[in-house]
């Protein structure tokens, strides 16, 4: 297919300056959002991108804790917070 590669490629890379950018060191993961309720997650993300600042996908962390009878299933919602200025 014509321009399969590329678009792999592209992908790759953005990928690989993803992975550099939050890489171990260079700074930390801070949650913004926890909850049980799947719904409520939703909503919360629907509104994050929905709001007026723009918000590099690359730098969110979407975390779903599987629980069992004791503890709910939890998801989170962390942001990368780098280092330094």
């Amino acid at each position: 297919m014509p321009g399969r590669g590329k678009r792999r490629r592209r992908g790759r890379e953005a990928a690989w300056r993803t992975a550099a950018r939050t890489a171990s060191g260079t700074g930390r993961w801070e949650t913004v959002f926890e909850t049980t309720d799947a719904a409520e997650f939703r909503d919360r993300l629907r509104e994050l991108r929905t709001a007026g600042e723009p918000v590099d996908p690359g730098l969110l962390r979407i975390d779903t804790f599987c629980g069992r009878l004791v503890h709910g299933t939890v998801h989170r919602l962390s942001v990368f917070v780098p280092f330094g200025p």
